[in-house]
């Protein structure tokens, strides 16, 4: 079943000339060095401190590591951290 699931989003990426992580409405990640990290599509913030932010991903967690990090904007779907990041983890 999941074979076919991807399948399908697969075929409505190309038909629709679309990235396939859009069209599966997985989380869009972006890092500008070490300093700037930028989330499209996530669903909340589970904890946050000046070291650590996690971050809820829907079919993951995301956990930011470093030092002053600071939560410079959030909308719906969309945040931005700066900071000194020193790692990204992605969890299941």
């Amino acid at each position: 079943m999941e074979f076919f699931k991807k399948e399908i989003l697969d075929r409505a990426a190309e038909l629709f000339d679309l990235p396939p992580d859009l069209v599966a409405g997985l989380p869009h990640i972006e890092m500008m060095g070490s300093s700037h990290f930028y989330m499209e599509r996530h669903k909340g913030i589970l904890s946050y401190s000046g070291e650590e932010i996690a971050i809820n991903g829907e079919k993951c967690i995301l956990r930011v590591f470093g030092e002053n990090l600071e939560l410079t904007s959030m909308t719906g779907d969309q945040l931005r951290i700066k900071g000194n990041i020193s790692r990204v983890e992605w969890v299941k």
